[in-house]
């Protein structure tokens, strides 16, 4: 697929166009290119370690790495470390390889000093700022060298344990919604969902 069809289909993905999902698309290609695999069509493929955390204005940056590695939270092959950063880790689960790709700020400043960013800092939504701006803006990203916006860790071995996906949904006796098996919880002689047990966990 062209770049450029990548980038449209990402963005449609995402909802709106931004800075940072179009890293995090360059990042998640990157990643991928450098392991020499596919992007995930199984949940056994690839398994990503994403370091963002939570109500940032850069976790756009965590759904261009999905839509390009095919890691997802229904397939459970993401995680979040809540760490704040844009980077992440993907391993490739069949060959126990990994490599950490980061998002280099060398043209950061041109991003924060454009128009896009000067609008969205106002309070207009992503998806009201006019396109002249929003393609000015995503230029600085999309026309970037891979070596000026992204770091490149080396390929590292990475033992991966796979526990296979645990099989089995059970109504649960109080509010009759399905539970996967292991999150239901006793109550009396009941077999509850967590929040109809009064559980926390």
């Amino acid at each position: 697929m062209q770049l450029e069809k990548v980038f449209e289909e990402a963005f449609n993905f995402h909802g709106h166009k931004c800075w940072a999902s179009a890293v995090g698309v360059r990042a998640g290609l990157k990643a991928l290119k450098v392991l020499g695999v596919e992007r995930a069509k199984n949940a056994d493929d690839l398994h990503c370690i994403i370091e963002i955390g939570d109500n940032h204005g850069a976790q756009c940056f965590a759904d261009g790495v999905q839509f390009t590695t095919g890691c997802t939270l229904g397939k459970f092959s993401i995680e979040k470390t809540g760490w704040g950063k844009l980077a992440f880790t993907l391993i490739d689960k069949k060959n126990q390889k990994s490599v950490r790709v980061s998002y280099k700020p060398t043209r950061h400043k041109q991003i924060a000093q454009s128009a896009f960013m000067t609008k969205k800092s106002q309070g207009m939504k992503p998806s009201e700022i006019p396109e002249d701006d929003v393609f000015d803006m995503l230029r600085i990203i999309i026309d970037a060298p891979d070596d000026d916006i992204l770091t490149v860790s080396k390929v590292e071995e990475r033992p991966w344990e796979e526990f296979g996906e645990i099989m089995g949904l059970h109504p649960c006796d109080i509010c009759g919604e399905l539970v996967a098996a292991p999150y239901l919880r006793v109550v009396g002689e009941k077999h509850v969902c967590i929040p109809c047990s009064g559980y926390e966990i």
